[in-house]
């Protein structure tokens, strides 16, 4: 099986949303809700990774898909954070092949629901330097960011749409507003969205995801 699932748009690509799923789900979690905006996002490739099978400390040393290891869940989270950077790094990795292919890296976005959020997040702001259509962060947090950080204008120059459930009790909603309020600090252009959930996704967010899409690839 291959370990990435590529849905390719009805024409010709000239965009791509590199999308990463959550703790022990798979490459197939939102392909239903990439298949949904490609209704409308026409020449939009969705790039859907797979997380490799690991052993996950906080719950029992079970092996499942994880894109790194949770050591304990408070008073903060603690980490693996080499298995994090590799993870990361196949997110680039993504990118550059994206853009290898003729993509123009400004029309190349980075999506991700709780742990892939913060990979992706990682991956945009701790790693890559240069231009990205934008970040989608569902759900999540920055285990990696840091009081004294600071960004690239070009790093600045990244758009980003923070989605997170009033309800969350898996990743509490404060954690997802200090994302959002963290990079508002640093300059970013920021969005904010909350929801009427817990940990999941509502038809209401997968509709503003696709209105955020569309006008970040006018």
């Amino acid at each position: 099986m291959s370990e990435t699932l590529v849905l390719e748009p009805v024409q010709t690509a000239d965009s791509c949303v590199i999308w990463l799923h959550g703790l022990g789900a798979d490459r197939t979690d939102f392909e239903p809700v990439a298949g949904f905006l490609q209704r409308s996002l026409l020449t939009t490739r969705f790039v859907l990774p797979q997380a490799p099978t690991r052993a996950v400390t906080i719950n029992g040393g079970y092996a499942m898909p994880s894109w790194y290891d949770i050591v304990a869940m408070s008073p903060a989270r603690a980490i693996d954070h080499d298995q994090l950077e590799a993870s990361a790094l196949m997110v680039l990795n993504q990118v550059e092949a994206q853009r290898d292919s003729g993509i123009d890296p400004a029309r190349i976005f980075l999506a991700g629901f709780s742990q892939g959020g913060a990979v992706v997040l990682h991956a945009a702001f701790r790693r890559w330097q240069g231009p990205l259509g934008g970040v989608l962060a569902l759900s999540t947090y920055a285990p990696t960011f840091s009081e004294q950080m600071t960004l690239s204008a070009s790093q600045q120059r990244i758009p980003v749409c923070c989605l997170h459930g009033k309800n969350d009790d898996v990743v509490q909603y404060g954690m997802g507003r200090d994302v959002y309020e963290r990079l508002q600090a640093l300059g970013v252009t920021v969005t904010w969205q909350e929801y009427p959930m817990g940990h999941e996704v509502l038809p209401q967010e997968i509709s503003d995801i696709g209105n955020w899409l569309r006008n970040n690839l006018r």
